[in-house]
């Protein structure tokens, strides 16, 4: 092998020749297009940025979307699309997410065995799939309300890897009582989580491994629809909620009153979905637990409960009144989600005995490559800002008037919440509306009117793919995803009829009942 050759195959590790020739040929014609595009080049090239960070996302499974999306968006700046001052602001706008990041979904890693325990007698005393999906969607959607949805996402990536552990340990042969790395009785010298996701499974057991696969895609999809759909109630459900609420000055009751009208109709049409597509089996949901893997489950829990010392028990204890300070802090608002986080790592460890640093910084495995993609989101998103992307679409919006503008200001917000953060797009539609009502261009009323136009639409629109939101992007490029084989193309075919029916009902909603 050449130095040259040695190169290639180094670039980009071991994804497929065909996605670096791809990559490559992205920052070619990116290239190109500036320098010979003239005025409009650079407006073109964001648009192909955008849709080329989409198509890195759609091939996380080949490839962490870290690396191409971060060339990508590395390029951008030096083509002059965007500055780095713009990339930190889009950053600093978005700072209590990244604090969320790094310390919530730590913090949640040492709940790990509380966790379990409690989720473990959910999925075995509810034995109907229909009805712990319903069950599952509007947890979600309640705690949402009241606290961040990447908060309550990652619990559920958390819960749905350690399930996932526990039965691909015994499909592939090894001890079932080791159960998964909690990290407090794993070997502190090992440095590795001693699970080996590619173990091989014996092939007996691949049809039910197969199966609970599908088991878990359609809870974490569930939950991950319901935190959506929950997070357009409160203003504190979403970030681009309570921007909202701070510029149409309302409290937190005339929040939810002036949304009600949109939000309860969605809800509840979601929630029959819900119930629909997982009784009919429709757009891979509708998959029970098989009986093999609620065998194994039960065992593992009754193996779990026999050896359960005192000291097993004190960390149950210990974990619980953290979590019950976690969601206490949580829901009134006490402090940023993510300094939380914080307080339950601080709280865990002291209390459960973790204080050895190399065990304390496995919990940040998980976050802070994700963490680091999410800066790359923001880059796309400052050049989407640094080029006006949007402006036409927001002008175009506001030509109409009345009822037909409020419709068209909920339809442009759910479609561009489909491809970019609906948290910018929200802020760039209510800074618009804002200047319009200074302006005298439009009355309060139909301010306000477009306010819930544009929280419902960023909100509801969102659920569609994995760009809309952060919680949603959480959960295509956290470890679970390739375990349960969840691709960005699955995540659209299983996100499509709760965005056509919440988006159509919001729409009927924002038109006939505002």
């Amino acid at each position: 092998m050449t130095l040259t050759q040695a190169c290639w195959r180094n670039f980009l590790g071991n994804a497929p020749q065909w996605y670096k020739l791809t990559l490559v040929g992205f920052l070619l014609v990116n290239a190109l297009v500036v320098y010979l595009g003239g005025a409009q080049g650079a407006t073109l090239v964001a648009w192909l940025l955008l849709l080329e960070f989409i198509f890195t996302l759609a091939m996380a499974l080949k490839c962490y979307p870290l690396q191409p999306g971060g060339l990508l968006a590395l390029q951008a700046v030096v083509l002059g699309l965007t500055t780095p001052l713009t990339i930190y602001e889009e950053t600093l706008a978005a700072y209590p997410v990244i604090l969320l990041l790094i310390f919530m979904v730590a913090g949640i890693y040492f709940l790990k065995e509380l966790l379990l325990f409690i989720f473990t007698k959910i999925l075995l005393g509810v034995r109907s799939h229909v009805t712990l999906a319903f069950l599952v969607c509007l947890s979600a959607a309640a705690l949402s309300a009241f606290m961040d949805a990447l908060a309550v996402l990652a619990v559920m990536v958390t819960i749905g890897t350690a399930f996932y552990q526990v039965f691909h340990r015994f499909a592939s042969g090894k001890q079932l009582d080791a159960g998964p790395d909690t990290g407090l009785h794993a070997d502190p010298d090992a440095g590795n989580d001693p699970y080996d996701a590619h173990a091989e499974v014996h092939e007996l057991h691949r049809s039910d491994l197969d199966s609970f696969r599908a088991f878990l895609r359609g809870l974490l999809m569930h939950a991950a629809v319901g935190t959506a759909m929950g997070g357009a109630l409160t203003p504190v459900g979403e970030p681009q909620n309570l921007l909202i609420a701070t510029h149409a000055q309302w409290s937190f009751g005339e929040y939810f009153m002036q949304i009600a009208p949109v939000s309860i109709p969605a809800l509840i049409v979601g929630l029959a979905i819900c119930l629909l597509i997982e009784k009919m089996g429709w757009f891979g949901y509708g998959t029970a637990l098989p009986a093999n893997v609620r065998a194994v489950l039960a065992d593992f829990d009754a193996q779990q409960a026999a050896r359960r010392t005192a000291r097993d028990r004190a960390v149950l204890i210990a974990q619980g009144v953290t979590a019950v300070i976690m969601a206490l802090a949580l829901t009134l608002q006490l402090a940023e989600v993510g300094l939380v986080g914080l307080l339950v790592i601080v709280l865990a460890t002291a209390l459960i005995g973790i204080t050895d640093e190399q065990r304390i910084g496995r919990a940040f495995g998980s976050a802070l490559p994700f963490a680091c993609l999410l800066v790359v989101f923001f880059t796309v998103v400052a050049v989407l800002h640094d080029q006006h992307v949007f402006e036409p679409v927001v002008s175009a919006v506001l030509q109409y008037e009345g009822k037909a503008q409020a419709a068209a200001m909920y339809l442009a917000n759910a479609a561009l919440s489909v491809i970019s953060d609906n948290v910018f797009v929200a802020t760039i539609y209510i800074t618009e509306a804002k200047a319009a009502l200074l302006e005298g261009a439009i009355s309060t009323q139909q301010f306000e009117t477009l306010a819930v136009a544009i929280n419902t639409g960023t909100n509801l629109g969102s659920v569609a793919t994995p760009n809309g939101q952060a919680a949603f992007l959480f959960v295509l490029a956290s470890a679970l995803a390739p375990l349960i084989r969840l691709s960005y193309g699955r995540m659209l075919w299983m996100a499509l009829p709760y965005a056509l029916g919440i988006t159509s009902a919001g729409l009927w909603a924002v038109v006939y009942l505002l």
